[in-house]
């Protein structure tokens, strides 16, 4: 099978980079939970694609490298408890009837278009 083609930037222009990404810490706390996740548009809001690490205090914690943007997330707490970030005080209605937390992540936030979950 041929392979495809790759056009080259002609010389003087600039080659177009995807926008870096970034680390994103999220950050939870629940003693008591047993397992905790982040689930958001980012990863097709799928409750078991990222765990939090818990700390001997209680404090989950997991680092997500995103591009920049806005995302809608929660935190799953038990695989059956969404619940807001309770540190993070933007957030957006949603289609249950209750809200998702917003983060927004690299330029300044007049640059950042919304990302529909």
């Amino acid at each position: 099978m041929k392979q495809p083609v790759r056009k080259k930037t002609p010389p003087g222009l600039p080659r177009r980079r995807a926008p870096a990404k970034q680390p994103v810490v999220f950050e939870y706390f629940d003693p008591a939970a047993k397992i905790v996740t982040v689930a958001g548009d980012f990863n097709q809001w799928n409750p078991a694609a990222r765990v939090l690490k818990r700390d001997a205090g209680g404090l989950w914690k997991v680092t997500v490298r995103l591009e920049p943007g806005a995302y809608q997330y929660k935190f799953v707490v038990n695989g059956d408890r969404w619940e807001e970030d309770p540190l993070n005080l933007h957030r957006i209605y949603n289609d249950h009837a209750t809200f998702n937390s917003i983060r927004k992540v690299g330029a300044p936030v007049a640059q950042i278009p919304e990302r529909k979950g």
